[in-house]
């Protein structure tokens, strides 16, 4: 009876991809909610979600979307290995930390200092997070996932990349954290169709037949 309120593989994937395709948009609206000082090149996505800024809770809300949505996806695909699903299971809290925690405003403003570092920290270990969750799946790749290989390759190389970008050029800040926002986002969808043709594949394989009878019914059969 039990078991028709388990929904089924597939059906979890589309909730996870739901989760981060609703994250991606908050994040798109959310600068549409910001005072006219707002700039999507030179503010950050978590200035969208900062202290004292009215609008900001789609902005955070977007940030628990992304979390949940990476942590459903990381209860579902095997295919990380069990440290590649605990990196990833990090970065799921991590984001949620972070719409736990606010930025501090760009504007001049009363903020709460500590409620900033939280958030910088949370920050901080989502991009760490995503970069070894990223690693550590390459390395459970079979050699002729090619595709998957490169995209790995591009992602591990692109995160530290924006990173340095960010802290060492100056009015672009926005623009390129957006950049790997859109990097994460495609990866993660990528790796939730991986999942979803696993578990296609697995529905449609057909199941053993049994070619003998056990020994016990056999032998009664016999003295019968």
């Amino acid at each position: 009876m039990f078991e028709s309120l388990n929904p089924s593989p597939r059906l979890r994937v589309w909730f996870s991809i739901t989760l981060l395709a609703l994250a991606a948009l908050c994040f798109a609206v959310a600068p549409m909610l910001m005072p006219a000082s707002y700039s999507v090149v030179e503010n950050a996505i978590s200035e969208s979600a900062a202290q004292g800024v009215e609008g900001a809770w789609l902005a955070r809300t977007g940030f628990l979307l992304f979390g949940f949505g990476v942590l459903r996806l990381a209860g579902l695909a095997e295919h990380w290995g069990p440290w590649g699903r605990a990196a990833f299971g990090l970065f799921g809290v991590a984001m949620i930390g972070a719409a736990t925690f606010s930025h501090m405003p760009w504007e001049a403003v009363p903020f709460v200092e500590l409620e900033d570092r939280l958030h910088s920290v949370a920050a901080s270990v989502v991009g760490l997070s995503f970069t070894v969750g990223v690693l550590l799946v390459l390395f459970q790749r079979t050699r002729g996932d090619i595709a998957g290989r490169v995209f790995d390759l591009a992602a591990i190389a692109i995160a530290p990349t924006i990173s340095m970008i960010m802290f060492n050029v100056d009015g672009i800040a926005g623009l390129v954290q957006r950049i790997m926002f859109g990097v994460a986002f495609m990866w993660f969808g990528t790796e939730a169709v991986r999942v979803m043709r696993r578990s296609a594949a697995v529905d449609a394989s057909p199941l053993p037949e049994l070619d003998h009878q056990p020994a016990g019914v056999e032998g009664s059969l016999r003295r019968q």
